[in-house]
């Protein structure tokens, strides 16, 4: 490790999933910011308790402002750091909302590239979902965020990558937009896990068992029966229960997090199933459907929703996150956060590349 670590701004923090990822690579936080209070108290939390762990960041008091973005440029000076980072809001860009380009978030993707103007770092990663990557609809978009940063200094490269390739038990598709230094040799990290995803049922079993401390923070929303099923191929797609948590195939990467859990849109887990007592009730359910089998009226307490530390886990949180906030505030932290894990991978090959060696044409 280098005797003085590369440092980086954070924007858009949250509950620090991409900044803990940058800081386990051996980088140290300057500055951090979210608007959200209860993401900013973990956060603050959180680096707390890595200090011990990670001796880079000892003797830097540093946690997570509570501020409006654009108040919180203003603050930020010349040369503070090495490197800008952050996943300005996504919602405006999401498949899964309206993705409207007049949407007020979908504008923070500038103010992103404001503070890379303002601070002038060697490097910057912004992440944001899929969907501006490869959906025809943000590609003027896209082609304009390119421009802006080619103005400030740097080439970008445009990843596209699936967090169950990188350790992670999720099949979380995220899209990152790398900028480093003209001429730079940065490359795609290469796939560490594509061949054997980590799955859902490893992820849940490394943790106490259910409803026990540790793992005791409960989604309390009742698992019901759809009337009419909506059928799909799979038995975890489709609509077989009311509201939007489907249930979750244990050998397999979990379905991407959504930040809406907490309610009836928090995913399911076949308890039994998941202990070895019995085999997939929902297949057999599906199986049943499929062969022109009446809806049931009720269903099995085996099934059950999906506790904040085992959300937590599929992220790829510590266990001893302090999560700070009420119960759906803690599950939107969690479901908005970017895997530690798949922010290491990205950290690395920016130090891999070299792109953060003194020199940069941006200083």
């Amino acid at each position: 490790m280098e005797s003085t670590p590369p440092t980086f701004v954070s924007l858009y923090s949250g509950a620090g999933g991409l900044d803990l990822g940058f800081c386990e690579a051996g980088y140290r936080p300057v500055s951090a910011n979210d608007i959200d209070a209860a993401a900013a108290e973990t956060y603050s939390a959180s680096y707390k308790r890595i200090v011990d762990r990670l001796p880079h960041l000892r003797n830097h008091d540093h946690g997570c402002v509570v501020a409006d973005v654009n108040d919180h440029l203003m603050g930020l000076s010349a040369g503070i750091a090495d490197l800008v980072i952050g996943g300005p809001p996504c919602q405006g860009f999401s498949v899964a909302g309206k993705m409207d380009p007049s949407d007020p978030r979908s504008r923070h993707v500038w103010r992103f590239f404001d503070a890379v103007e303002r601070v002038g770092p060697r490097a910057f990663v912004m992440e944001n979902v899929k969907a501006l990557a490869v959906n025809r609809r943000w590609s003027v978009l896209l082609t304009c965020l390119r421009r802006r940063a080619k103005e400030l200094g740097f080439e970008t490269h445009v990843l596209l990558l699936n967090a169950a390739d990188y350790g992670v038990p999720q099949a979380r598709e995220r899209m990152f937009l790398v900028g480093v230094p003209l001429g730079t040799a940065f490359a795609t990290p290469p796939p560490t896990t594509a061949e054997r995803q980590p799955t859902l049922r490893k992820a849940l079993s490394a943790l106490p068992p259910w409803g026990s401390p540790g793992n005791d923070v409960l989604c309390t929303a009742k698992v019901t029966p759809a009337r009419q099923p909506v059928m799909r191929r799979s038995p975890f797609a489709g609509m077989l229960f009311n509201g939007a948590g489907r249930p979750m195939r244990l050998d397999a990467p979990a379905p991407t997090l959504p930040a809406s859990m907490g309610g009836n849109r928090t995913p399911i887990v076949d308890q039994h199933h998941l202990d070895g007592i019995d085999g997939c009730w929902v297949s057999r359910y599906h199986a049943h459907l499929a062969a022109g089998g009446a809806p049931y009226t009720s269903l099995p307490d085996r099934l059950r929703r999906l506790t904040v530390q085992e959300a937590a886990a599929i992220q790829g949180f510590p266990q001893d996150m302090e999560w700070r906030g009420t119960q759906s505030a803690i599950y939107r932290q969690i479901g908005n956060a970017v895997p530690p894990k798949l922010a290491h991978v990205i950290a690395a090959a920016l130090r891999d590349a070299g792109a953060l060696a003194h020199g940069s044409p941006c200083q």
